[in-house]
């Protein structure tokens, strides 16, 4: 029988923003004093070039690191809730504070795992593969757990 194992790694690949960064660089390498500006756009373009959202579900609980900010585990006796949901367009995409699930991490689209803990605390995972997600995640919760949660 083959273990279910969820593992998606996503980065900003999205055109447009490689485009902005690029042109706005541009602006600011001929316009800003002491290329003060280009430097700066600079770094938030590496920064966006590194940055990577993988998220992991498996028998054990959810992980998941945004990187280069954030990393956690949580096991799933410490887990109230989780399911796959469409959250909509919420502002952006990276970090979002104050939504209705909780801290949203995304690099694109509007699908991601909603996760609230049993203290409380929700958050949500953005996905590009919400149906493979949905399946590992029902395959997961309708198994009894040896702790009897």
């Amino acid at each position: 029988m083959r273990e279910s194992v969820f593992k998606e790694s996503q980065k900003f690949s999205q055109w447009w923003l490689w485009l902005l960064l690029l042109s706005l660089g541009a602006l600011l390498f001929y316009t800003a004093p002491a290329n003060l500006g280009a430097l700066i756009l600079l770094v938030v373009s590496l920064l966006f070039l590194v940055m990577r959202l993988v998220t992991q579900v498996d028998k054990e609980g959810i992980r998941y690191r945004f990187f280069p900010f954030i990393k956690r585990r949580y096991q799933w006796h410490e887990i109230a809730s989780a399911k796959v949901v469409d959250y909509g367009f919420v502002g952006g995409w990276g970090i979002r504070l104050f939504t209705s699930y909780g801290t949203i991490y995304n690099v694109k689209g509007s699908k991601g795992l909603a996760v609230e803990l049993k203290d409380g605390k929700k958050f949500c995972l953005g996905t590009q593969k919400p149906e493979e997600l949905q399946n590992i995640l029902s395959s997961i919760l309708s198994k009894p757990s040896k702790n009897g949660n």
